[in-house]
């Protein structure tokens, strides 16, 4: 399925109000992260909830510290693989924080300013789902043919560009296994079936 305008067109549309504008309009990297609202549940409304600010903290009393936070990312798989966007890939997500990365000769900081972010619906100690592989290897090929900056070899992890603040996705993601699959997406006979 095709970028078009920012959104991929195999992802359920879900806007969020939090990002703005890329301060180059580079997309050059993806920066994978785990989530579950509440820590170690899955399923439900809540992730989507928090994405657009509209997150009860009265409905769980871990939702209180989180709240009033103004978080993104552009893309949530969830367990069953389903992919929900909340921001273009064109615009500035904020889902990496404070976070550096050596970018060949140099250190850059600000990563949100030049990478997408996906969410995948889990936790460190879960093991991901097939279908969570499966889809994140189909956007990323998706990705990387529309946005030709953005390479395997620029595919990181929150723990690696905030590693004082960050775990996610922790060792539960088997990056091995994604990058087969990634391989598999992207070989010419993968494309044929497809």
């Amino acid at each position: 399925m095709p970028i078009e305008a920012g959104w991929w067109q195999a992802a359920r549309r879900v806007e969020s109000p939090n990002h703005n504008a890329r301060p180059h309009g580079e997309v050059s990297a993806l920066v994978l992260h785990s989530i579950s609202l509440p820590p170690g549940e899955f399923g439900g409304e809540h992730i989507e909830r928090l994405f657009t600010n509209t997150l009860d903290p009265r409905a769980h009393p871990y939702f209180a510290t989180i709240a009033d936070l103004r978080v993104s990312a552009h893309l949530l798989i969830r367990r069953d693989g389903e992919c929900v966007q909340f921001v273009p890939f064109d615009r500035r997500a904020w889902h990496a924080g404070r976070s550096r990365w050596f970018d060949g000769e140099r250190e850059r900081c600000e990563l949100n300013d030049f990478a997408v972010g996906i969410e995948l619906e889990g936790d460190e100690v879960s093991a991901y789902r097939d279908a969570q592989y499966r889809s994140l290897a189909r956007v990323t090929v998706a990705l990387m043919t529309h946005y030709p900056a953005l390479s395997p070899e620029r595919i990181t992890s929150h723990a690696h560009i905030a590693p004082l603040r960050k775990t996610d996705p922790g060792p539960a993601f088997d990056w091995a296994y994604f990058r087969r699959c990634l391989y598999a997406e992207r070989s010419p006979s993968a494309q044929r079936t497809a």
